[in-house]
């Protein structure tokens, strides 16, 4: 499903000419990826651009991320780490994969984002497994919705207390208000937008970005 902001295109335009500042590697990365025929799921630079600004804030060192695609939002986190810090990525994909490797290499970066090649929640489940509960201090969520509810879960035992947890496309182009839309991954959305409203154990904020972003705070 292709992005589209929210903001009509002229204000967009207007945001992103006064407010973005876009490494010069990532708008190369995000340029080559909007010539995909699935750049619908890359996300759009000026979230990127909040994503590195929240990891430089909160001093995040150990980041995760569930849902890789091309490598945007990891390398926009990358770069926004210390010396010595470093990102798990879950994917699927061999295909999409191969373009993150080639930029993240490029950035010189490769041994700070530890690809994880299997089903995200093979690897969230050997993160706890290996005792890295309360671990983490920023995690991203962007990738099969249908499983939103099991990765925020997982993801929530993993992070430290006080750590972030990004969750994308909450707002899911709008079906989510649509109550035609009865599909899995629709009412997925929908469910995991009403608990948390009602998590006790998290702070969190909407920032219509994208396709909607849920900012987490882990109490």
């Amino acid at each position: 499903m292709p992005h589209k902001s929210y903001l009509a295109d002229p204000l967009q335009d207007y945001v992103l000419a006064n407010w973005l500042r876009e490494p010069e590697i990532l708008r190369r990365l995000r340029e080559e990826t909007a010539a995909l025929p699935s750049a619908g799921y890359q996300i759009p630079p000026d979230q990127g651009q909040l994503m590195a600004l929240l990891v430089r804030l909160t001093g995040a060192k150990k980041c995760l991320e569930v849902g890789v695609y091309t490598g945007y939002s990891a390398l926009a986190v990358a770069l926004a780490l210390p010396e010595d810090g470093q990102i798990v990525a879950c994917d699927v994909s061999e295909e999409y994969t191969s373009v993150a490797r080639r930029y993240w290499a490029e950035a010189g970066f490769s041994s700070k984002i530890d690809l994880r090649l299997q089903p995200a929640m093979d690897t969230l489940n050997q993160l706890l497994g290996d005792g890295q509960e309360g671990s983490f201090d920023f995690a991203f969520v962007d990738a099969d919705k249908s499983n939103y509810l099991n990765y925020y879960e997982a993801t929530l035992k993993l992070l430290k207390p006080n750590g972030l947890l990004l969750i994308d496309n909450v707002l899911w182009h709008g079906r989510v208000i649509d109550q035609e839309q009865q599909d899995q991954d629709t009412v997925t959305m929908r469910d995991l937008n009403a608990m948390l409203k009602f998590d006790q154990r998290v702070d969190l904020a909407l920032i219509p970005i994208g396709d909607g972003v849920t900012v987490v705070r882990k109490k």
